[in-house]
This record gives structure tokens, C-alpha cells and sequence, in this order.
């Protein structure tokens, strides 16, 4: 498993400055605005916000449908107006400060030991290694964050009674039968 040190070393040799042009906030291609948060993420959101959760957040659009005529997916999603988040205003995201993981250290991600990039118009700028280490650290942080809700999402699969003809989410909190 890859250190602060050894990350930050290579997304130092990356480079990465955020120009502003949000465009990982917006489609520019179908769902590349996807942005999926966990419940405690929606939360944190609810709370600085004042919105409630179905405001924020929707079901990921990718359900299971198994042969028994349940229907289920494991994610949920920022909503967007249009082809944008709901909380991008004037080009700039209206909870910056709260928002999730994954936009936090867009364009990265690990995948296990594999750090992915995403296309950025900011990759290859100068990254000083204080940032590099910075969203090292960040990155090993949400790569805990989201073992931990996996693992609970895990077992309330295991434990769950899906109902037939209904949609669900199955997240860390449990399992959430929607309304449509």
C-alpha cells in the first residue's frame, strides 16, 4: 500500500492545479457529472446547508435487476439541474467546504493501489510538494472512508429481504425502499 510519501511523489510528477473552469462539474460527456456520496457525506451536507436528504441526493442511476424481480443499486448521487450539480452557482460550488470525497480529490482516485486519473485541463501544472502531500493524504483518507462504507454496505446486503416490484439503495445506513 502506497505512503503520504510515495503518493505525493507521484502526483507531484502528474502536476495538477484546479483552473476553475468546473467543468467536473458539469456534463461533458453522459453522467461524467456523476458524482456519488455516501449517506454521512449527504449528512454533512443537510447540516450546512439546511436541505434534506432527498433534496441532495438521488439513487445512482445504475440499478441491479435480478431475476426474482428485485431491483437495487448501492450508491447515491448529487443531484444536478440540467447538465450541472445542484451546487454549482457562477462557476463555483456553493458548498466547498463541505463537499464530498470525490470532489475533493478530483481528478484522483485510487482503485486499491492504482491511482486514476481523470481528464483535467488542470493536470500537468506545477504541484508543490506540500499540495502533493495534502491531497496524498486526502486521497488515503477517502480510500478509508469508502472501504468502511462498502464493508457496511456489505452487510446489510447480506442481512437484507429485498421486496419485489421496488426499487431500493442499499448504503451503509441500510436499505431505503423509494417511492417511484
Amino acid at each position: 500500500m502506497p505512503g503520504v510519501g510515495e503518493l505525493a511523489e507521484t502526483l507531484g510528477g502528474i502536476g495538477f492545479a484546479c483552473i476553475g473552469c468546473s467543468e467536473c462539474c458539469r456534463a461533458v460527456s453522459e453522467d461524467s457529472n456523476l458524482v456519488a456520496v455516501s449517506p454521512r457525506e449527504v449528512r454533512t451536507i443537510m447540516a450546512a446547508t439546511g436541505m434534506t436528504f432527498d433534496e441532495i441526493a438521488e439513487p445512482y442511476p445504475e440499478f441491479i435487476e435480478d431475476p426474482d424481480g428485485k431491483c437495487y443499486t448501492f450508491a447515491w448521487c448529487i443531484r444536478r439541474r440540467g447538465d450541472a450539480c445542484i451546487f454549482l452557482a457562477g462557476g463555483r460550488c456553493t458548498i466547498y467546504s463541505y463537499r464530498p470525497w470525490i470532489c475533493r480529490t478530483y481528478p484522483f482516485m485510487l482503485d486499491d493501489e492504482d491511482l486514476l486519473v481523470s481528464p483535467c485541463p488542470g493536470l500537468g501544472a506545477p504541484l508543490s510538494g506540500r499540495d502533493a502531500e495534502e491531497m496524498a493524504s486526502v486521497l488515503l483518507e477517502r480510500r478509508s472512508a469508502e472501504r468502511l462504507e462498502e464493508g457496511h454496505i456489505r452487510e446489510h446486503y447480506a442481512d437484507a429481504t429485498l421486496p419485489r416490484g421496488k426499487r431500493v439503495v442499499i448504503d451503509s445506513e441500510g436499505i431505503k425502499v423509494l417511492d417511484v
